[in-house]
């Protein structure tokens, strides 16, 4: 009889444990990712995206770089796709004030791409002033060939 308490003793808060860290784990369906955010320190713009990042629950780790081109060349990001920052998100580049649905597809999906780019600093777009003037195109990148990753 007492070995039956002692081990129910111990059977229960085993039990609590795992049904408690199971439905944390299930409840969080969130990955945290840590963004590290190449830019050059002249530019405002860069910043404002960073926060967008931190509020969308990323770490954001920033680089000021005097030579941002060199980190676009080193990811091997074509030119025409060229941004004022770059943001490295685990294998993956974000180039350019790309929306979070978009970095959400790409770490959902996990394609075999080097990155994403919305080229330019349109209007509108996160960490942009203004009103959205169009329909944002943003390209994914394999091996230096671009084709459309979304459209938002």
């Amino acid at each position: 009889m007492k070995r039956e308490y002692i081990l129910l003793a111990l059977i229960i808060p085993v039990s609590l444990s795992l049904i408690f860290t199971f439905t944390s784990i299930s409840g969080n369906n969130q990955v945290k990712y840590t963004a590290e955010l190449y830019y050059s320190p002249t530019c405002g713009c860069c910043k404002i995206y960073g926060d967008y990042l931190k509020s969308e629950g990323f770490e954001v780790k920033t680089r000021e770089t005097q030579n941002i081109e060199n980190i676009k060349e080193t990811l091997k990001i074509p030119r025409e796709l060229w941004s004022c920052h770059t943001v490295k998100i685990g294998r993956y580049y974000v180039e350019g004030h790309i929306p979070i649905e978009a970095i959400k597809k790409l770490l959902e999906e996990q394609p075999n791409i080097e990155g994403i780019a919305l080229p330019g600093m349109p209007s509108g777009s996160p960490g942009m002033p203004g009103e959205k003037t169009e329909e944002f195109v943003i390209f994914a990148v394999s091996k230096g060939e671009t084709k459309e990753f979304m459209r938002i």
